[in-house]
């Protein structure tokens, strides 16, 4: 190759390069104003004194020692969990229906999925209370028809919040969960079936290990969905039910004081909490690939 022919191919590099960093220089922008700035004033406001200059690490002993935020925080954790536990047994065999599934009864499937999975917060609260409240139309129903089970169900409470995060899990996992069942090949389930294996063996054997790592994504997924839930709960229940996002609201929009360092703090455990389910799922998810 000519000099000059290196000199031009350089100079070709170092143009698309400049093109490259031109372009990606408003998405660094963006990501630094809406994400990174706002984190890290959070962080540092989480240790500042309230309206001095200093550190203090008051605020997360607060809210280890108040039993008011230590049960947000564990009823965050449980409903998270449960929700998550739930909605993934249920979207596992909507995603293995949608596998098996013909390509028409599919793309209706996900399209029901899709406009499901967007129906949260606000309206969502409004429908179930429609539906389930102390006047709802299935509760209604079931008092005419004698059901008392559905009669008295009590949607202003624990269990029918627990409902509504299933209600809302359930989707977006199924969402998650559509794409690795596509990586499951045919010949593995008929190797089985020639070896002489049930179906319930190919499942335990086979395809559950090989989805392991999206089931555990998923479910880390579904946590912090739930974890950082704020609209569905707080227009159902508004301050009747502890949740560790209701707490961190209140610091910010109190009627009488507000308490932005201490609603910080609170933040900052919502997110080491969230980053710490995801590291686990993902260290798990390692092992398990890794044959550990």
């Amino acid at each position: 190759m000519r000099k000059n022919d290196k000199a031009y191919l350089k100079k070709g590099i170092l143009g698309e390069n400049k093109a490259a960093i031109i372009a990606v220089i408003p998405f660094l922008l963006v990501v630094s104003l809406f994400e990174l700035v706002p984190l890290l004033t959070v962080i540092v406001r989480s240790f500042l004194p309230s309206g001095e200059i200093g550190f203090t690490l008051q605020y997360y002993a607060d809210a280890f020692s108040k039993k008011l935020y230590r049960d947000a925080i564990w009823n965050s954790i449980q409903i998270s969990v449960l929700s998550s536990a739930l909605g993934m047994i249920i979207a596992f065999f909507g995603a293995k229906a949608a596998y098996a599934a013909t390509e028409k009864t599919r793309n209706i499937f996900m399209s029901i999925l899709n406009m499901t999975s967007n129906f949260a917060g606000i309206p969502l609260a409004f429908a179930f209370i429609m539906l389930l409240g102390n006047v709802g139309v299935l509760v209604m129903l079931g008092k005419s028809l004698g059901l008392e089970w559905l009669e008295g169900f009590n949607l202003y409470s624990y269990q029918g919040l627990l409902l509504i995060y299933v209600y809302f899990q359930v989707p977006l996992a199924t969402l998650l969960l559509i794409p690795a069942f596509d990586g499951l090949r045919k010949e593995w389930r008929e190797s089985v079936s020639l070896l002489g294996g049930t179906a319930l063996y190919y499942w335990v054997k086979v395809g559950i290990p090989d989805l392991l790592p999206s089931i555990l994504g998923t479910i880390s997924m579904l946590f912090a969905n739930a974890f950082a839930a704020y609209a569905t709960a707080y227009a159902l229940l508004a301050g009747n039910y502890s949740l560790l996002s209701i707490r961190i609201s209140e610091q910010f929009v109190g009627d009488v004081v507000q308490r932005k360092e201490f609603g910080s703090a609170l933040a900052v455990i919502l997110m080491l909490l969230m980053v710490a389910t995801t590291a686990f799922a993902n260290l798990i998810s390692k092992r398990s690939q890794n044959g550990d």
